[in-house]
């Protein structure tokens, strides 16, 4: 190629030379990030159990670094540095970016609209897209749920535009719990109402003086009743349900109560 290069738009005429560089500057950059990787790795397995996934973090803004130097050496040996050409290049800069950047400044006004009709805080236990937990943040992007798995969930504010957000405290402490309990449908349903209330009644993490209700339906399997009762605290919700559950399945055996069958809850789905 040599001196034959030739000019396209705001590039340098290329010579043998600049391609080498350019072609060494990548290499050296991407050697720095395998060793970086390997630095980082070491660092990491010795470091106390505390500080491991501190060190991890780093390990991207490490590789962003080196390739961002990268490019601020590559970019000044391709582009003739004249008003025009830097004019140019940050216009097709600033579309790129437009284009790239719409999703995240849609998640970012819908993040402002989040905050601003309040349709959830940190402590709230939300549900969005079939993933329930409770709200631990609210950042710029996406709001941050923990899930009773322990499992953090960060779902874009933008996903208020096309889904519903289901919010079961809405800033209260306590929310409703319910508790479900299927049994045959051969049975004294008033006795039966009587002790799954006095279950929730005696419940533990029950809110003092809240009401307890119990509704029943009937299935093509049998008879479902559901014990609604609200709790003290929101993170007790589980432990809750899981108490009534317990006690209700002990009471309801001491009662002769026959509880339906899976063939009768397969056949009822058919």
């Amino acid at each position: 190629m040599g001196e034959t290069g030739h000019h396209l738009g705001f590039l340098r005429e290329m010579t043998w030379s600049h391609i080498l560089l350019v072609v060494a500057v990548l290499v050296i950059c991407w050697l720095l990030v395998l060793a970086m990787r390997r630095i980082v790795r070491g660092a990491a397995e010795h470091a106390p159990s505390h500080r491991r996934l501190l060190i991890w973090r780093m390990a991207p803004l490490f590789r962003l670094l080196i390739w961002i130097g990268g490019i601020a050496v590559i970019v000044p040996l391709l582009v003739e540095p004249t008003f025009e050409d830097i004019v140019a290049l940050v216009a097709a800069l600033g579309l790129a970016l437009a284009f790239a950047l719409k999703d995240y400044v849609s998640c970012l006004i819908a993040g402002i609209v989040a905050i601003v009709e309040n349709t959830y805080q940190p402590g709230d236990w939300i549900e969005i897209d079939g993933t329930y937990g409770e709200v631990t943040a609210i950042g710029t992007r996406a709001v941050h749920i923990v899930t009773a798995d322990d499992t953090e969930v960060i779902i874009p504010h933008a996903r208020l535009w096309s889904s519903s957000v289901f919010n079961a405290s809405s800033g209260n402490h306590s929310l409703l719990c319910v508790t479900n309990f299927y049994l045959h449908a051969d049975h004294d349903g008033v006795a039966v109402r009587q002790a799954l209330t006095e279950i929730g009644e005696a419940s533990p993490y029950r809110k003092p003086e809240s009401p307890v209700k119990v509704v029943a339906a009937e299935m093509p399997w049998g008879t479902r009743y559901k014990i609604k009762a609200y709790v003290a605290d929101s993170r007790e919700q589980f432990a809750m349900m899981t108490d009534i559950t317990i006690r209700g399945k002990e009471r309801l055996r001491s009662m002769n109560i026959v509880f339906a069958h899976a063939p009768y809850a397969e056949a009822g789905r058919s």
